[in-house]
């Protein structure tokens, strides 16, 4: 991912944070927003299709590696 796509990221969580209400973002906040604003900025590969890597979409494999990443405790 690249720089302008984690700084997108982390301002729309904290915008998504404020508009519920809150002035602290909270894990949920950056998964729920995870495949909206990460997905548009990948394409996968066709040899990554073809060898079976589950997600056949960029949303699905955003929204794979967001439901493998544990949110800390």
């Amino acid at each position: 991912m690249s720089p302008r796509a984690s700084q997108g990221l982390y301002r729309a969580a904290q915008a998504l944070a404020l508009v519920e209400g809150r002035t602290w973002c909270v894990p949920d906040d950056v998964k729920r927003l995870g495949v909206p604003v990460i997905a548009h900025r990948l394409v996968p590969s066709p040899s990554g299709r073809r060898r079976g890597a589950g997600a056949s979409t960029s949303e699905d494999l955003v929204a794979e590696l967001l439901d493998e990443v544990q949110v800390p405790r």
